[in-house]
């Protein structure tokens, strides 16, 4: 029985390398696969996943209008897995579409994203996929100080905290830093603090 799976994790827990390794191994044994991303990370080019250790594929993006299970319908050939990055940037709708995928038309559907935003509430997807989805892993990052890292700390330009702000605001290293629950909050307690320039 095909399951919908949802891998979660805070940034730079190796979420893009972990979906780009299990797609190789689909396709190592001659099998298709279909990939999905969100339109609006373009860090590495349209419609493509990225890791940070370097790896790279082509796949389809989705917007908020996209319905996911006719995109897979609509593809040549039914793939034996379906994979999506960025599962966070999912709709309520675009969940149980892929829930359905797996449901109906037999097919694993394996998400990767992260739990949270940079002020510790919810992305949709990632709510709809906590509560619907058979399978919930969550993949380990650290923080600086060794511990779990399970938090996404925004910084500025020069590195400071930002504690306000939209929730989707595409970045990497140079935006987000993963911190344990107990440095984010202090690292947000000193942001408020601090005076504005």
């Amino acid at each position: 029985m095909a399951k919908l799976y949802f891998y979660y994790a805070s940034m730079n827990a190796g979420k893009s390398t972990l979906l780009l390794q299990a797609d190789f191994n689909y396709r190592e044994r001659g099998m298709q696969t279909r990939l999905f991303t969100a339109a609006i990370d373009t860090r590495a080019g349209f419609g493509t996943i990225a890791s940070r250790i370097g790896l790279t594929m082509p796949a389809s993006t989705f917007d908020a209008g996209t319905d996911l299970r006719a995109a897979v319908e609509r593809g040549d050939g039914q793939p034996a897995c379906v994979f999506v990055d960025e599962a966070q940037f999912l709709n309520k709708a675009q969940v149980f579409q892929l829930a359905s995928v797996a449901d109906d038309l037999g097919i694993p559907v394996l998400c990767y994203g992260l739990r949270t935003d940079f002020q510790a509430k919810p992305f949709e997807g990632s709510l709809w996929l906590l509560a619907v989805a058979d399978v919930l892993t969550e993949i380990k990052a650290v923080c600086t100080c060794g511990r779990k890292a399970t938090m996404n700390l925004r910084v500025d330009a020069s590195g400071r905290a930002v504690a306000e702000g939209r929730q989707t605001e595409i970045g990497g290293n140079d935006r987000y830093i993963a911190l344990c629950r107990r440095h984010y909050m202090a690292a947000l307690a000193d942001a408020r603090a601090a005076p504005m320039l």
